[in-house]
């Protein structure tokens, strides 16, 4: 049987192994911390799609060049609006794996769309569009280049369907999140605003996840970082759930823009996302109305 001081011992060792167990596990040393701040319910409550009517949606697809594909879109519009309202666009981008439905199935936005319209914020469209399912937004090696597609095929095609497309706002989440920033920062002065949820943005070439980059020269090419010239005059919100492992890259580039948006409980899913789409929705509409 263990003495009194030993069990005392054996006890203090317990609890400096457990600090120093729980320590490992904010810093990222030991990994799952995600999973075990779910579980305590430290990753915040997954957002609620409103109960709310949705507006006209008008999908279809066109032959894209800068794909080399047949590509999908969707339009949304808020309820009380009908689809040849001349409203100013959001454009949507998708994350890993999504397509132009992605917004709508996994997110619900036509929903928050309509709620974010009814809550006062001037009315807005909502444009989805395929933007290859791993291209991670930017011109690759194989020819595919979902930016062309954007500027040169999508945004005319809203235009010729009578959206304000003069000014427009980006957003979009994981990969496509990290596609709004860069699409903003080489070339087009026309958005006013972009908004960002736990976009997928590494500050090492040795961290990126695989196939995201056709190598190491892809990879500075399409950085995001120390580009603030390229957001000159363009709104800018981040937000990143604390428990994502892009929640640091997005703190600092964050910081480096002087961006609206923050670090909130959460992680990469998308109950986090659409936790943030009322105030990432609000942001880009209040921008696209002044």
């Amino acid at each position: 049987m263990l003495s009194r001081r030993a069990l005392l011992r054996t006890g203090a060792a317990a609890g400096v192994a457990g600090i120093a167990t729980v320590a490992a596990l904010e810093t990222g040393v030991i990994p799952g911390r995600a999973r075990i701040h779910d579980a305590l319910g430290l990753t915040g409550p997954d957002g609620v799609i409103p109960d709310v009517p949705v507006g006209p949606v008008v999908s279809g697809s066109f032959d894209s060049v800068g794909r080399r594909t047949k590509v999908g879109y969707s339009v949304l519009y808020p309820d009380g609006y009908d689809a040849s309202a001349a409203l100013p666009v959001v454009l949507v981008l998708h994350g890993r794996g999504g397509d132009h439905t992605s917004a709508v199935n996994d997110l619900g936005i036509d929903r928050y769309l309509t709620a974010t319209v009814r809550s006062g914020t001037p009315a807005f469209a909502v444009a989805t569009v395929d933007g290859g399912q791993n291209s991670y937004w930017h011109r690759r090696a194989d020819g595919n280049d979902p930016g062309y597609m954007l500027d040169q095929e999508f945004l005319p095609l809203l235009a010729e369907r009578g959206l304000r497309t003069g000014r427009y706002g980006v957003l979009g989440w994981s990969m496509g999140g990290y596609g709004a920033l860069l699409w903003v920062a080489l070339q087009h002065s026309r958005a006013v605003a972009v908004g960002a949820l736990s976009p997928a943005v590494w500050r090492e070439y040795d961290e990126v996840q695989a196939g995201a980059f056709d190598g190491p020269e892809d990879f500075e090419r399409s950085q995001v970082f120390g580009r603030p010239s390229g957001f000159r005059d363009v709104a800018v919100r981040i937000d990143c759930g604390r428990d994502d492992p892009f929640a640091a890259a997005a703190k600092d580039l964050r910081d480096e823009l002087r961006a609206a948006g923050g670090q909130q409980a959460g992680a990469h899913t998308p109950g986090y996302w659409r936790r943030m789409l009322p105030d990432q929705l609000r942001f880009l509409g209040g921008k696209l109305g002044q």
